[in-house]
């Protein structure tokens, strides 16, 4: 059955989540989680689900109704009776760690590779960032353990570090357009091929970045096409997220967190009226659910630096006076030394120089600025959900403009917006710049940073580039947090990246604490009144 839902102010609740945290096979008691949909009555009788839907919201049309119901979701801690966790074994609601061995978490519609290990989305999603608020990544101590064979057995048992969810649109922006970059190369190509009747080769690159090269031999109208793929799938489609680019879209990221993370089952992946996780509650996350979701992580301000919002210090005392200086004290802006910044700089030409840039670019361009939910592009939406669910019209999309619809991080002097640190910059000709620094390919980085087992089949030491956008607020680092300083990651490089470790090595120290400088300067900010 589904319970009726009332609205409940999400800043009431300040409830401390519960893990399990007890090994696979070991002895489970008899009492469990509150699952039962004769108890779940019986609780409905004195308490209220925690969450609103957004199906209303999201009927309006209305980016701003959808962002804010996105935003409320982020933060619910949902209970029981909004479907949250399930019967994970022990009496627990939530764990840890994967548990293969219980029937009803292995067989949960879809499979799951973790968890439930959390109430909320900001119980991992939450830092420290400059200006004093905390929204977005995760910190020290809350890896996601994983078992995507679902064998039970920790040694197949995978770590993932939480990553910081700003500057997302840009990120799914840039995947597109590159796809469609790689699929017009291939289909010119064959073209030249056919109308030369003569073999063709060329290589497989957009925006500067090479994924391979590709073949042609005729005859035609079916010639032989030879696609040598690198740093991509063979379908030349870019996954933009996960550490080993798995994922291809912002709602598919969603979606995936929902289910795996806190145990609400989304429609668009059990069905409708399904209890695919036996907790007793069907219809947990609706489609318009997941969809004010995507637009909310979509919508989040893209990282930025020590240098800029020094600058736009400096900007806010020139221009605005004293009042200027009061904003940006209150916004929390550094006011770096001279020296600080020209070690920053300094520090930035260090990164080339090494060879870091290579793969960790430090920005890239979209044409397109309109982020579209769903997607504009056929391969990154769906016509139909898995579980049998229609996708959404889109004729009817939702969509901003990543250059200036962003809600958070407007700096204002008075009644007057003079910075826009949320919105992504553009450059002359009017495209959007997305200072990642990464590439969005998959590399391999050596024996070092490989795992025991291969979970997606590209690799077991293959990452996607990891983008240092957001660095500095975002220790520990690498897929697993084994990094706990950014020195540390770097030793950790090996294979294509071995050279750029090796010359980090030699470097004199004070060229190091130049570069340290310049990657601490990497920064996230969202100022403590936008909470």
């Amino acid at each position: 059955m589904r319970f009726k839902l009332e609205k409940i102010k999400n800043t009431l609740f300040f409830s401390f989540i519960s893990l399990n945290i007890t090994l696979p096979f070991l002895a489970m008691h008899i009492n469990a989680a509150v699952v039962d949909e004769e108890e779940l009555t019986s609780v409905a009788q004195t308490e209220s689900p925690m969450m609103e839907h957004c199906d209303e919201a999201v009927s309006t049309g209305s980016f701003v109704e959808i962002f804010e119901c996105g935003d409320e979701l982020f933060e619910v801690r949902f209970n029981a009776l909004d479907g949250v966790g399930m019967n994970v074994g022990d009496g627990g609601r939530f764990t840890r760690v994967p548990r293969a061995d219980l029937t009803n978490w292995s067989t949960t519609t879809p499979a799951r590779a973790t968890g439930p290990n959390a109430e909320a989305c900001n119980v991992c999603h939450t830092t420290e960032t400059i200006g004093g608020a905390g929204d977005g990544a995760g910190p020290a101590g809350l890896n996601v353990i994983r078992d995507p064979l679902h064998s039970g057995s920790p040694s197949d048992f995978i770590q993932r570090n939480t990553p910081h969810l700003f500057g997302m649109a840009g990120l799914q922006l840039l995947a597109e357009e590159m796809s469609s970059d790689l699929k017009r190369l291939v289909d010119n190509t064959v073209d030249m091929a056919c109308r030369n009747n003569a073999a063709v080769e060329q290589p497989l690159i957009s925006k500067g970045i090479h994924f391979g090269s590709i073949n042609v031999n005729p005859p035609c109208p079916d010639p032989q096409v030879e696609i040598r793929a690198h740093g991509i799938a063979q379908d030349l489609i870019i996954r933009p997220f996960q550490w080993k680019g798995s994922e291809l879209s912002i709602r598919h990221f969603s979606r995936g967190a929902f289910h795996n993370e806190l145990g609400m089952n989304p429609v668009e992946l059990a069905g409708d009226n399904i209890d695919g996780d036996f907790d007793g509650i069907t219809n947990e996350i609706t489609i318009a659910d997941n969809t004010a979701m995507t637009v909310y992580l979509a919508a989040q301000p893209r990282p930025t630096s020590l240098l800029e919002l020094s600058q736009l210090r400096r900007e806010l005392r020139r221009r605005h006076g004293a009042e200027g200086s009061r904003v940006a004290d209150e916004l929390g802006l550094p006011d770096l030394t001279f020296a600080q910044q020209q070690a920053i700089v300094n520090g930035q030409q260090i990164f080339k120089d090494i060879g870091c840039d290579g793969c960790h670019r430090s920005s890239l361009s979209v044409i397109n600025t309109q982020y579209s939910e769903p997607s504009s592009h056929p391969a990154y939406r769906e016509q139909i959900f898995p579980g049998g669910q229609p996708g959404l019209d889109p004729s009817q999309a939702i969509i901003f403009d990543i250059t200036r619809d962003q809600p958070d991080n407007q700096v204002f002097v008075g009644n007057r917006l003079v910075k826009h640190l949320g919105a992504f910059e553009k450059n002359r000709m009017g495209h959007a710049l997305i200072r990642l620094y990464g590439d969005l390919k998959l590399h391999d980085m050596g024996a070092r940073l490989a795992e025991n087992i291969d979970e997606t089949g590209s690799g077991a030491s293959v990452w996607m580039t990891k983008e240092l956008w957001g660095l500095a607020n975002t220790a520990p680092y690498l897929h697993d947090g084994r990094a706990s300083t950014i020195s540390e990651a770097i030793i950790e490089h090996g294979g294509e990246a071995e050279q750029s470790r090796r010359n980090f090595s030699d470097l004199a120290n004070i060229d190091k604490e130049n570069l340290l400088a310049f990657l601490n300067n990497l920064v996230l900010f969202f100022p403590s009144e936008e909470e």
